[in-house]
């Protein structure tokens, strides 16, 4: 179970890192000028330390960079044609991409800083100070303190909060990404759907835990790294689900758990696993899994069916709540429609789902650069109200997100008992519509 899957293509390093600087060179030169126009910037600068990196900095070091090498501050000045000149104050240069401009024996860093921004006199600087997202607050304190000095009186007083650049840049997905990030979401799901399958899984034998490590395991087999740790949770006739939440702030020795909290290493004669911590014919099982591949995240849940001896499919029951949950996606897809915010989204896609008698609870988020990534939140799971802040964030085109949500059903089958369908496929807001980025599940994964 450890060799790698033969339909799985993924490059190795030295390539990612070419692909990756070909995607860098086309944001900088077609995103960075639109979003700095679009939001009335004529200057941005980013600094960061080594190992203490704004996250932004983070997305525009071309590869193999991998900190910001003692200090490095990063200017863009938007020209009156609506370009950017793109300058680099460090040690160390970065190639093509900045032009470099500080000379260590005319001063340090913060002199050539201001310097710079006296020459160009802009009327609106942008830092990365933020109240409301940690991805446009990524200034620290002394930071921040070093370029107020650097910048005097005058400049100090014309800057602003950056955090909707930030948020801009690190949402907005070019058209090679945009092409590339399907390829990279089937991986996911060529994972799943293994890992859901009597490859992986032997009822009665296998555990949730198993599973968990297997998935974690088969991302680094392929040479990728989980942004996250997996989950897998169990429901079955006669268990109570804790829903969303509940496994990570109360974790246990139990199945309706992803993985118990500190497992104990068995003392011989290992005991047999408890009926509890196994996965059993009639188990229906969910898993919660992301990866990162070409500094692209993916987030998936998907469902799968343990038949019981002599079945040959799913429970009706639970058939019809999965059908209930894609009709919950579509009537949520519905509501993507540019400058809506993720409240106002939130909230129509809550009431259409009410007025169709649909148990739903909605709590989709940006995906990119980062798994929970920049952009408009759409709920939380514990927040169906809305959310304050990042929720009053509009959709943007060329966005993706993680499409997260669950209904709840009863099923016949167990006596009228619930059973929560939680659904999470990524998709692509382009062009005005929606698209999967590598389809959906319609039909549960059978074991």
């Amino acid at each position: 179970m450890s060799g790698i899957m033969p339909n799985v293509n993924v490059l190795p390093l030295r390539e990612r890192a070419q692909v990756r600087n070909r995607w860098l060179s086309v944001r900088l030169d077609e995103v960075l000028p639109a979003l700095m126009a679009r939001e009335g910037f004529d200057l941005w600068i980013i600094a960061a330390r080594e190992n203490n990196e704004d996250p932004v900095i983070m997305t525009m070091l071309p590869e193999p960079m991998m900190a910001a090498r003692r200090r490095t501050i990063l200017l863009f000045f938007r020209r009156p044609d609506g370009g950017v000149d793109r300058y680099v104050v460090s040690r160390y240069g970065l190639g093509e991409y900045y032009e470099a401009v500080w000379d260590p024996d005319g001063g340090d860093e913060w002199s050539c800083v201001g310097r710079l921004v006296a020459e160009r006199d802009p009327k609106v600087i942008g830092v990365d100070v933020s109240h409301t997202f940690a991805y446009g607050d990524g200034l620290t304190h002394s930071e921040y303190e070093l370029l107020m000095k650097s910048l005097g009186s005058t400049y100090a007083l014309r800057c602003r909060g950056a955090e909707r650049l930030a948020v801009g840049w690190l949402e907005w997905r070019t058209r090679p990404e945009e092409d590339a990030y399907p390829g990279i979401v089937r991986i996911a799901h060529e994972v799943v759907a293994e890992a859901f399958s009597g490859r992986v899984i032997h009822p009665g034998v296998t555990t949730a835990d198993d599973v968990v490590w297997w998935v974690r395991q088969r991302f680094t087999d392929l040479g990728l790294r989980a942004w996250f740790q997996p989950t897998i949770s169990v429901q079955a006739e006669g268990l109570t689900d804790p829903g969303p939440g509940a496994a990570a702030a109360r974790p246990k020795a139990d199945r309706t758990t992803a993985a118990p909290a500190a497992p104990t290493p068995p003392t011989p004669p290992a005991p047999a696993p408890s009926r509890r911590r196994l996965i059993l014919p009639g188990d229906v099982l969910h898993c919660d899994v992301g990866l990162v591949y070409l500094g692209l995240c993916t987030d998936t849940q998907q469902n799968a069916y343990v038949r019981r001896s002599g079945e040959t499919d799913a429970p009706a029951g639970l058939k019809a709540a999965l059908a209930v949950g894609n009709r919950f996606q579509d009537i949520t897809v519905s509501q993507f429609v540019a400058g809506r915010t993720g409240n106002q989204i939130l909230a129509g896609a809550l009431e259409r789902a009410a007025a169709e008698g649909i148990k739903a609870s909605l709590y989709t988020h940006p995906l990119g650069y980062h798994g929970h990534a920049a952009g408009p939140t759409i709920g939380l799971w514990d927040a169906q109200g809305g959310v304050p802040g990042r929720g009053d964030y509009e959709l943007f085109d060329h966005t993706c997100h993680a499409l997260e949500l669950n209904v709840r059903c009863g099923m016949p089958e167990w006596g009228g008992q619930e059973v929560r369908m939680a659904l999470e496929e990524d998709i692509l807001f382009s062009g005005g519509q929606v698209h999967f980025l590598d389809g959906r599940q319609t039909s549960l994964h059978l074991i």
